[in-house]
């Protein structure tokens, strides 16, 4: 177990888990676990497939094969100053890198911002996708408001400051705050080594790029729509009842409609309820994948 503090190990102990590879000219890493069919799980911000090490290892335990690769700008993945971090071009690197990964069909679990990049696959690809599993993100693009502690990550003046603000204990704090309800879950420096994968090499300028990069359109509200409502694949969604940052009763609520669920399906975590719910999470999907 790292020390209290050694993050470093933590970051260590990530990357030897996972495996590096090449996508639409960038180079990316990914983390897999388990056989059978496989399952591809999308990260937002500021996160990368640290958020789903837990997941995988519950899908693997269900007889899946969990999959979770690095967005550029973002964990071990590639930085580049000049590359289109919109959700479109996002949304590209996902169909090249699940077929550099020689994923045919999938199954595909999104969350935050990956909810957008993950539409954008499965509206590109819809035939490859097996079933879609939504956790805590968005769909109406062109309503959707950043959470108060993201906003000023795109203001110019302040968002280079506010960066700077995210240190490991500030983040821990906010981590609690926001992202996870139960603090025994996860180590506390586990916690803290999300700030290391955010700001490794470039100090979290592609982050940066990232967060101005939102296309809130109504012409990408009606592409989500199109990937979550009436779709060839089955489409679940489970949410954190906690989540201060996208709640129940308002993007969650908003998904279910849009979806056509009669009810919304919750568990009792935060926003990144990777941390706390994987077991319900990959029951979930399991559920989904094998028809129920």
């Amino acid at each position: 177990m790292p020390g209290l503090f050694d993050t470093a190990a933590v970051v260590r102990a990530h990357e030897s888990a996972g495996r590096y590879f090449e996508a639409g000219g960038l180079r990316s890493f990914v983390r897999e676990a388990g056989g059978g069919e496989p399952v591809v799980c999308i990260h937002g911000v500021p996160t990368s497939s640290f958020l789903y090490r837990k997941v995988i290892d519950e899908l693997a335990a269900r007889g899946l094969r969990g999959v979770a690769f690095d967005l550029p700008g973002l964990g071990l993945a590639q930085r580049p100053a000049d590359f289109d971090y919109t959700w479109t071009a996002l949304g590209r690197f996902c169909r090249d890198a699940v077929d550099a990964l020689e994923l045919d069909r999938f199954h595909l679990v999104v969350h935050d911002v990956g909810g957008p990049v993950g539409f954008e696959l499965a509206a590109a690809a819809p035939e490859r996708v097996r079933s879609l599993t939504i956790l805590n993100t968005m769909v109406e693009a062109d309503r959707f408001e950043r959470p108060w502690v993201m906003e000023p990550f795109v203001v110019r003046g302040l968002r280079r400051a506010w960066l700077g603000s995210m240190t490991r204990l500030n983040f821990l704090g906010l981590m609690y705050l926001m992202g996870v309800k139960d603090r025994g879950a996860t180590p506390a420096v586990e916690l803290m080594a999300y700030i290391d994968l955010l700001k490794r090499d470039d100090g979290g300028e592609a982050f940066l790029r990232i967060m101005r990069g939102f296309e809130r359109t109504r012409a990408k509200r009606e592409l989500y729509v199109s990937a979550v409502r009436n779709t060839p694949y089955p489409v679940r969604v489970l949410w954190g009842r906690d989540d201060p940052a996208l709640t129940v009763g308002g993007e969650g609520e908003s998904v279910r409609r849009i979806v056509g669920l009669d009810r919304l399906d919750t568990v009792p975590g935060r926003h990144f309820l990777q941390e706390d719910q994987a077991p319900a999470i990959a029951a979930r999907v399991a559920a989904v994948a094998g028809g129920g």
